[in-house]
């Protein structure tokens, strides 16, 4: 069983970094994803999120850090991708992640069902678990709140069809559902710099992740190598 209380305030004002790597990328294996899941532990990181069965059990093996479990899966005719069905959460259940994060968008998922229709099933299986929606809009993650998610994040802002173009971080975004949602709002998504970081926990956020920027060199280059070109 997992305290709520005890994992949030773990995390409370506090920095979550995510290791990822895509397979097209060169760190992309389990060992360098714990080498680098240590390395933001010991730079002071409070919590990681990570991909992948393989992947989690390495940083867990690595690290005594709360983890923020996703499975990202592509399934033909849904833009659904993270942690996008019960198969999914099922496995990161099984490996004891303590935060499970999917997508709380309102896109019709790979079953054709809606988050709102299929939740409260989730929510009912995995009573003890908790959930994190990522969401791309307040509507979104105020229906996220009302299905009985623990936490919610503004990871999706900028990524649907219907939030393209949005500057990001999404500071608006993050602020509002601060000052409304009685649940942790976790920031995520474009935060590139210290002085982001600082200003989307100036908005009030409980936490904040930040993935592309720390853990994705080859990213990272490519920012730079823009700048001069």
């Amino acid at each position: 069983m997992k305290c709520k209380q005890d994992v949030f305030e773990k995390l409370k004002g506090k920095l979550i970094v995510s290791c990822q790597a895509l397979p097209e990328e060169p760190l992309h294996s389990s060992p360098f994803m714990g080498k680098m899941a240590y390395a933001a532990m010991l730079g002071g990181a409070a919590g990681i999120r990570a991909n992948s069965v393989e992947d989690i059990r390495e940083i867990q093996e690595t690290v005594q850090l709360p983890v923020i479990g996703i499975i990202k899966q592509v399934y033909e005719g849904s833009d659904v991708f993270i942690t996008p069905t019960c198969k999914e959460i099922d496995m990161l259940y099984r490996q004891g992640v303590e935060i499970i994060a999917l997508d709380a968008t309102s896109r019709i998922r790979p079953d054709g069902t809606t988050i709102s229709e299929i939740f409260p099933k989730i929510r009912e299986s995995y009573k003890e678990q908790l959930f994190m929606a990522d969401c791309s809009t307040y509507e979104e993650a105020v229906e996220a709140h009302r299905l009985g998610f623990d936490c919610v994040g503004t990871t999706l802002s900028g990524y649907t069809e219907y939030t393209k173009g949005r500057s990001l971080p999404d500071l608006e975004l993050m602020k509002q559902l601060a000052q409304e949602l009685p649940i942790p709002v976790i920031a995520e998504g474009g935060i590139w710099t210290p002085e982001e970081l600082k200003s989307v926990f100036t908005a009030g956020v409980h936490t904040a992740v930040v993935g592309t920027a720390i853990t994705r060199p080859m990213e990272i280059t490519k920012r730079f190598i823009a700048a001069i070109s």
